[in-house]
């Protein structure tokens, strides 16, 4: 009796085109895309324990989200395993983590009680967030690429996105009551960080090549490490305030050096090129 399939043939075309099986990955691979997959593990939980009323864990899941986020790639670097698989992967990651949920877990802190409000607000911020995210993906694709591209990034970068919009929650670890009043000036507050993800703002980076330490100053910012992650573990909101109007505060000088070094901020994509996709051209 004749069979309606083809015989399977173990290496054929149609098995290579499903990819390559598990015992053909190497483990150095496996590695950095399980440390993402922990990522998405821990955002999502910070969302479950926000609905939870631990906010104090909530953030602290997301901050660890946002973390493994940022450590998956350079680890893949490291051990040589970058893939468009992992790509793919971490691109889903910093959705989850650095928009969906910084937003929720904001909201059910005190976006809620500005009820409508509120919640425009993390709407805002989380589609912020991925289309700057869906920005750096096309801007990081580009074969020809600006000199500032290693220097400065257009818009504040995501994971830095997630930890200025959470500065309420931090305030309000530190004793300042949820009001009404308070939930509108976070809203706003949320809209405004939503805005600096996808402006043109040129935000100093860190990762040119000419960003060296002088020798000698190399033992006193290890120290002065040791000391940001002391008070961290001991001061932990506190700091976290500090680090945000810090943050804040740097964000006009990275303009002015901008400015000095390329001039006006008029052309921050290359060559002309439009920011978006040839086939989102127009839309």
């Amino acid at each position: 009796m004749d069979t309606p399939f083809p015989p399977y043939e173990p290496n054929g075309p149609n098995d290579e085109a499903r990819g390559p099986r598990l015992r053909e990955i190497p483990l150095r691979v496996i590695i950095p895309n399980v440390i993402t997959v922990l990522a998405i593990c821990a955002g999502l939980t910070g969302i479950r324990l926000a609905f939870e009323n631990r906010y104090e864990l909530a953030v602290g899941m997301v901050l660890l989200a946002a973390f493994l986020d940022g450590i998956d790639g350079r680890i893949a670097r490291l051990l040589k395993a970058t893939s468009k698989f992992g790509g793919q992967m971490d691109s889903l990651a910093d959705i989850v983590n650095f928009g969906v949920a910084p937003a929720l877990v904001l909201y059910v802190f005190i976006l809620d009680q500005a009820r409508s409000f509120g919640w425009i607000a993390a709407l805002i911020y989380a589609i912020a967030a991925g289309l700057r995210l869906a920005r750096f993906n096309v801007m990081a694709e580009r074969e020809t690429k600006a000199k500032w591209q290693s220097e400065y990034f257009v818009g504040v970068p995501a994971p830095a996105g997630a930890m200025l919009v959470l500065l309420p929650v931090y305030v309000g670890f530190l004793g300042l009551a949820p009001t009404p009043l308070f939930a509108y000036l976070a809203s706003g507050y949320t809209v405004l960080i939503g805005f600096l993800l996808v402006s043109r703002l040129p935000v100093w980076s860190g990762k040119s090549e000419g960003s060296r330490v002088r020798r000698d100053l190399v033992l006193p910012i290890i120290l002065l490490v040791v000391l940001y992650v002391a008070t961290l573990m001991s001061f932990t909101w506190e700091t976290m305030v500090i680090t945000v109007v810090g943050y804040l505060a740097t964000l006009p000088f990275g303009a002015r050096s901008w400015q000095r070094k390329y001039g006006g901020w008029t052309a921050p994509t290359t060559n002309g090129a439009s920011e978006f996709p040839e086939e989102h051209e127009g839309q």
